[in-house]
């Protein structure tokens, strides 16, 4: 597993107030499905329903007890290697919450969380490009509407 971040997930309990908060710091986001996307420098961060997250992590939202509302995600570029990283990741100690499957979005991802329950998921999502250094780079949502 390279060593680097794509995107960072908050899961927030109110996505149009999450989204207001971080456009009053001078944040312009994207939003797609109930889904709003920030560009930040070479990653993402992303606003989504906590409760939809957990879901789909495979985890509990337990509030500040279990879950806490935060999946850091690392893209790759096939479903290939979305199977490696998952099976290195359970080699070394990671309880996988949600095992590789197809996603709503014509990706291919699954899920796992490290020994102190911090919750990674490795996606392959055919519409976020990568840079031959791993950067992603948000497409234009707006683009064909």
């Amino acid at each position: 597993m390279e060593q680097r971040i794509s995107l960072i997930t908050l899961g927030v309990a109110d996505v149009a107030r999450a989204r207001a908060f971080y456009e009053r710091l001078g944040w312009r986001g994207q939003e797609v499905e109930e889904t709003v996307f920030f560009q930040a420098g070479g990653l993402a961060v992303v606003l989504w329903g906590r409760g939809k997250l957990a879901d789909d992590a495979g985890v509990a939202d337990r509030g500040g007890d279990g879950f806490g509302g935060l999946s850091l995600a690392q893209n790759v570029r096939s479903r290939e290697e979305v199977d490696a990283i998952l099976a290195d990741a359970a080699a070394a100690g990671a309880a996988l919450t949600q095992p590789p499957r197809e996603t709503f979005y014509g990706g291919y991802a699954g899920c796992f969380t490290d020994p102190d329950g911090h919750v990674w998921e490795i996606a392959h999502n055919p519409g976020f490009a990568l840079a031959d250094d791993g950067t992603l780079t948000l497409p234009n949502f707006g683009a064909g509407s």
